[in-house]
């Protein structure tokens, strides 16, 4: 492939014959005189230049970085070259065409090589996991590092968010890294529970505490000992409930229901709430001193609409993981179909897309999945009115069908991020080339410049 290339040689004779050498080879090649007028030539693949003009340590700084040109040092005979860094290499005069052809070569491989490990690193990164929970999302990627680095600490964690994002998972992925793994996850869900059971279903009780007693029962902190307890709907524990946890985290003791004898637990507990605590807490319904024990380390998941790039991952993932519980296999999904998903609003978020694919995995007709085959609510406001419904209006090519959809989602991710371009390509899970082209293609550079320009 041609490259773009740079020569920079003080011998003019040198400079020109190093260009035919490599325009023969097919590549552009522009000289300049120091490394002032290499800046004002823009990018280059590959820089030729003199050790004269350039140490060792300006040269391998101009070989690092995402969009870094390949470097060959020219010295001339007896210079005593400090050791290459391993950004490139240095060649000695008198050098043959073929010798720069064969190095020019080599540099350009080594380039390309580190660009493509450069981009298997950025698609591991963005398609980031913990245990069970998958995104390429900016802000929940960052959760996980969060997650990773408390795991094997006692801290409470509290985790906050929408219904179905994903609470119980990453309290299970947190479990899993933890040095408690090896020891019990229990889970109870506050909510589900009327609130004269729940001190008992937490705390034990001792037989004939109440009626229905016939026996002593060990509690669910009894039960966790040694490893995490999973406290859901937190913000339903009525209040003579939430006195005794806030004496059992500072303290790991409690007694049973209907018992003065004082039990100890090891347990590391992690609560979840869909409520805004602070709001519970202004209103009198939640304890302000237990809000801030469990407050410790507090992560705010994003619901699925604000991340729209980790539909698709998600929505591959079910359709991968339910197809080997219901022993069916698809394909995957028809493009119309991604669009249908992405452009959905997902208010039950993570759940409701995973049952939607479930649906769809087990009536499909395949070996795809169709837009027809997805039950989903109405799509959200900003997105195109029913094109991907094969019964409603015309017919159009699938590329030009898609252009609407795509348009929308590059603008309402742009004014999500702010127009910040790297944050939304990241958002989007395509790189900055790719976001830019669409923007130029869809006419969304007007768009940004005049939403810059508002008051």
């Amino acid at each position: 492939m041609a490259a773009r290339v740079a020569v920079l040689d003080p011998d003019p004779d040198t400079a020109r014959r190093l260009a035919g050498v490599l325009a023969g080879e097919g590549h552009r090649v522009t000289s300049a005189a120091d490394l002032d007028e290499l800046a004002a030539l823009g990018d280059v693949d590959l820089l030729l230049v003199e050790a004269s003009l350039a140490n060792a340590a300006e040269l391998a700084r101009l070989a690092l970085g995402e969009d870094a040109p390949a470097v060959l040092r020219l010295a001339g005979l007896g210079y005593c070259a400090d050791p290459d860094p391993a950004e490139f290499e240095t060649l000695a005069h008198p050098l043959s065409d073929e010798q720069v052809r064969v190095a020019a070569r080599r540099a350009l491989d080594r380039r390309s090589l580190r660009a493509e490990n450069e981009r298997l690193r950025a698609s591991l990164d963005e398609r980031g996991d913990l245990g069970n929970v998958k995104s390429r999302d900016p802000g929940m990627r960052a959760i996980f590092r969060t997650l990773e680095a408390v795991a094997d600490t006692r801290a409470t964690v509290l985790l906050t968010g929408e219904s179905g994002t994903g609470k119980s998972l990453l309290a299970e992925a947190l479990h899993a890294r933890s040095s408690r793994r090896d020891g019990p996850l229990v889970t109870v869900n506050c909510g589900a529970l009327p609130p004269q059971l729940l001190e008992s279903e937490l705390f034990g009780h001792a037989r004939g505490a109440f009626t229905g007693a016939v026996r002593d029962k060990p509690g669910r902190f009894e039960a966790a000992d040694g490893g995490t307890l999973f406290l859901d709907e937190i913000a339903t524990a009525p209040p003579d409930l939430q006195v005794k946890l806030l004496r059992v985290l500072q303290d790991r003791e409690f007694e049973r229901v209907g018992e003065t004898r004082t039990r100890r637990a090891d347990v590391r507990l992690v609560c979840a709430t869909n409520r805004d605590l602070r709001a519970e807490v202004a209103a009198g319904r939640f304890r302000e001193d237990l809000y801030y024990r469990i407050h410790v380390i507090a992560l705010e998941l994003p619901p699925l609409r604000d991340r729209p790039g980790d539909v698709p991952l998600l929505a591959r993932h079910f359709l991968e993981r339910l197809g080997r519980e219901h022993g069916r296999s698809l394909e995957g999904f028809e493009p119309e179909a991604l669009a249908k998903l992405v452009a959905h609003d997902w208010p039950g978020n993570v759940r409701e897309l995973q049952h939607a694919v479930e649906r769809a995995l087990l009536l499909a007709p395949g070996p795809r999945v169709r837009a027809a085959d997805l039950v989903v609510g109405p799509a959200r406001a900003d997105a195109p009115p029913a094109a991907d419904d094969p019964e409603a209006g015309p017919i159009l090519p699938l590329k030009q069908a898609l252009e609407g959809p795509e348009r929308r989602l590059i603008q309402r991710a742009l004014r999500r991020n702010a127009g910040n371009r790297k944050a939304t390509a990241e958002q989007l899970g395509i790189n900055r080339t790719t976001l830019f082209n669409k923007m130029r293609k869809y006419g969304l550079f007007e768009d940004d410049a005049a939403r810059r320009e508002e008051p």
